[in-house]
């Protein structure tokens, strides 16, 4: 072990140590092979040169001038050897003073994130391009953290409040039962049957999305008419839009012979989440539409309502999983509040997008899927 350990005890760990080190081997390599040079190739040269200006071979003076040529040769590298230490030395110095501060910093913040903390930032430092790019990514990689983080505890904040109620209900229905003040009657099989539901379809959309976002959705693609699609989702609803009084329009004009490769199944689900959510936010005599369109190489579905609308951090939030709008768009206590979430990795599933807009409350909603074209 300690014959292993020995090189890196040998190896500056410093980044001043480094830096020297570095530059330290560059004015040696240069300054042995300027030696190098001045020592075998030089004294040739300079001893031809003296018997072309008239020295004889053997004369004296012949032999004092080389002399003084190695030795100021050998002065000259010697001192600027020297010279070129005591600058790196300087600059290693000045380098890791720059250096050191800031990357100091961008560690305890790596260090403060690694426990939790995710509110830590970096400080603009001043420090150079490279180093506040580093810093600004750390930030957004940060922020993104946090807002991952956040949404965890609201989702289980949420999802804890999902399942209080149904089990309420049950553990209610069960004291009564086992006290002998409730009968098990078709009104008490009828609750049961539907917190029980309830709960089972809660389980099955959490595994979905879940499933969805990994990418584990299994899908079965095939060239399907975009017209087919649409059409399909207006009769799967056409009855339950018939039932509240709302008004269900299908638009195919601009995708006339237009076909795309999906799941029809998935597909199918998404425009039905999508409708049933607009059914849900949409008064008596309101209208929804769903219209199909093309941009470039893609087809689009569009389902609009002049329902309640969205607000900006409702749209922020909107595929949020148990996000939870203002009092104006509370869902529909039947479903598990994740319909959009499935829906949105449904279609990502699919190469797509799916993007919600709206220009305020009151003004309606629409959802629009993005599909590359067959």
């Amino acid at each position: 072990m300690t014959a292993r350990q020995a090189p890196s005890r040998a190896w500056p760990r410093g980044l001043a140590g480094r830096l020297l080190a570095g530059q330290t081997i560059v004015l040696l390599a240069g300054a042995l092979t300027a030696g190098l040079v001045a020592t075998l190739v030089g004294p040739p040269i300079f001893h031809d040169h003296l018997l072309q200006s008239g020295h004889r071979e053997n004369s004296p003076e012949l032999a004092h001038i080389e002399m003084a040529y190695r030795d100021a040769s050998l002065i000259s590298v010697g001192g600027a050897l020297l010279i070129s230490l005591l600058a790196a030395t300087a600059v290693s110095w000045f380098l890791t003073r720059r250096l050191r501060d800031p990357l100091n910093q961008i560690t305890g913040a790596a260090r403060e994130l690694s426990r939790g903390h995710y509110g830590t930032r970096v400080p603009s430092m001043g420090a150079g391009t490279e180093l506040e790019t580093l810093a600004d990514t750390f930030n957004d990689m940060a922020a993104r953290l946090e807002g991952v983080e956040d949404t965890r505890r609201r989702m289980l904040s949420d999802l804890a409040h999902e399942l209080r109620t149904p089990i309420a209900t049950l553990s209610a229905y069960h004291e009564g039962l086992h006290d002998g003040v409730a009968q098990l009657g078709p009104e008490s099989r009828t609750a049961l049957a539907e917190q029980t539901g309830r709960l089972a379809r809660l389980a099955d959309d959490i595994d979905e999305v879940s499933t969805a976002e990994e990418g584990r959705l299994g899908l079965d693609r095939q060239d399907i008419p975009l017209t087919t699609l649409l059409w399909a989702a207006h009769e799967g609803m056409r009855d339950h839009y018939a039932d509240k009084g709302v008004n269900l329009v299908v638009d195919t004009d601009a995708i006339a012979g237009l076909h795309v490769t999906v799941d029809r199944n998935r597909i199918g689900q998404v425009l039905t989440n999508l409708l049933s959510n607009a059914l849900r936010h949409t008064p008596v005599g309101g209208t929804v539409t769903i219209v199909g369109g093309r941009a470039d190489r893609e087809a689009t579905i569009t389902v609009a309502d002049n329902g309640e609308g969205l607000t900006t951090e409702q749209l922020a939030h909107a595929f949020e999983r148990f996000y939870r709008g203002d009092s104006a768009r509370t869902r529909d206590r039947t479903g598990s509040g994740i319909g959009l979430t499935i829906s949105k990795a449904i279609v990502d599933a699919h190469g797509g997008s799916l993007t919600a807009d709206s220009p305020g409350l009151g003004q309606g909603a629409s959802f629009t899927i993005t599909l590359g074209l067959a």
